[in-house]
């Protein structure tokens, strides 16, 4: 499923549209394909009178179940998963029937962690962990080229920063001091 256009704005910019590594739709698809190569041995293999059919039937419900449950679901998740890059913020959205998208702006960004397995290594693949502001923190799992994506979330988080530098000035101006009159030993309260 393709991802919305029409929730960038005006002038927010696309800069990297991904989807979990293929390597997480490797299985889901291999057991995809293993459901059918079983179906096909006992649809040639069990004879052809009334219990070969019933046990034809009874393998083929059984692949059915487990390549829906176990195949066809994930890819579709996998396919419906989104990482966003905008040079305004971080949008993750995932969900088939129904649908959760998480936006991050890149001023509100602290920290981004990419873990690799060695599994993870060899395909250049990585889960990549933003932490933001408030307790907030979303976690890309199987992100694709995930040192590559890391090194230009940073560029992006820099890039938004000059951009916006009144961004970086949250902490309230100092008020002048007001004197404190003195009478003697005690102060003037007010």
């Amino acid at each position: 499923m393709a991802f919305p256009d029409e929730v960038l704005a005006e002038e927010e910019e696309l800069v990297l549209h991904l989807h979990p590594h293929w390597k997480a739709a490797l299985g889901p698809g291999l057991l995809v394909a293993l459901a059918v190569v079983v179906t096909a041995v006992a649809w040639v293999m069990l004879p052809s009178d009334q219990g070969g059919r019933t046990a034809f039937l009874v393998v083929a419900a059984i692949m059915l179940y487990q390549g829906i449950r176990y195949g066809v679901t994930p890819l579709v998740i996998w396919r419906c998963t989104h990482y966003v890059l905008t040079d305004e913020r971080v949008l993750l959205q995932d969900g088939v029937i129904a649908r959760e998208r998480r936006d991050l702006p890149l001023n509100r960004i602290n920290d981004h962690v990419v873990n690799q397995s060695p599994l993870d290594r060899l395909f250049g693949s990585g889960t990549l962990k933003i932490d933001s502001i408030g307790d907030q923190a979303a976690v890309l799992v199987s992100v694709p080229r995930a040192q590559h994506v890391q090194s230009l979330l940073y560029e992006l988080i820099d890039q938004d920063r000059v951009r916006h530098p009144e961004d970086e000035e949250d902490e309230p101006a100092d008020e002048p001091e007001v004197p404190v009159q003195r009478k003697g030993f005690f102060r003037n309260r007010r």
